[in-house]
């Protein structure tokens, strides 16, 4: 019988394992005993807690969406101007934690899922809809709305492409470099809008 008191620690640490063990193996074909003994804990334990492997791989989705999500609030509430809460959206998106090996592998892995599992797709989507409100929240105030919604689709297809390349270490970017690479697309097109490149 789980110990009273443990439950949170040990949903905790299935759910880090499994993130582990995803992105090691850059899939989703693994197994419920795989992820269990990577958490110190019996197969039938994480029964227990998640029911199901698929379970699981949704609690972990959150989990990484929950820890984006409280950055990004940090980052923002933190950010003085609408042009510094550009910066922190992106600066968040390329933080050690979300940009280490393992978490870009299942970040694609749970693309890839999506194709096929509903849950999964609601919830990249819910991503998606938030990285793309969050860049809007700094732009609106710099440009017009038709031209921050186009900034706004450009900056996040660039941050998505930029987890894809670092997943397939094609040449892959730091991550000061990824920062730079997005900053300069956003100040070219505000250049573009104001006919200078607005500071940071």
């Amino acid at each position: 019988m789980p110990k009273l008191g443990m439950e949170p620690v040990r949903r905790k640490a299935l759910v880090d394992a499994a993130l582990r063990t995803i992105g090691s193996q850059g899939s989703l074909d693994v197994t419920m005993s795989e992820i269990a003994r990577e958490a110190g804990v019996s197969a039938a334990l994480a029964h227990h807690y998640f029911g199901s492997k698929q379970q699981l791989l949704l609690a972990t989705i959150r989990a990484l969406l929950a820890q984006l999500r409280a950055d990004a609030v940090a980052a923002l509430t933190a950010a003085e101007t609408p042009r510094a809460r550009i910066s922190a959206v992106i600066r968040v998106s390329f933080q050690a934690d979300q940009f280490a090996p393992d978490v870009v592998a299942a970040w694609l892995a749970f693309y890839s899922e999506a194709q096929r599992s509903e849950e999964v797709r609601r919830l990249l989507v819910l991503y998606a809809r938030r990285l793309h409100s969050n860049l809007l929240s700094g732009l609106r105030p710099l440009c017009p709305a038709p031209l921050a919604k186009q900034i706004a689709d450009g900056a996040a297809a660039l941050i998505d492409g930029l987890y894809i390349r670092q997943s397939l270490k094609a040449a892959p970017l730091s991550i000061d470099a990824s920062v730079t690479l997005v900053e300069d697309y956003v100040a070219g097109q505000l250049n573009r809008q104001h006919g200078r490149t607005p500071s940071r």
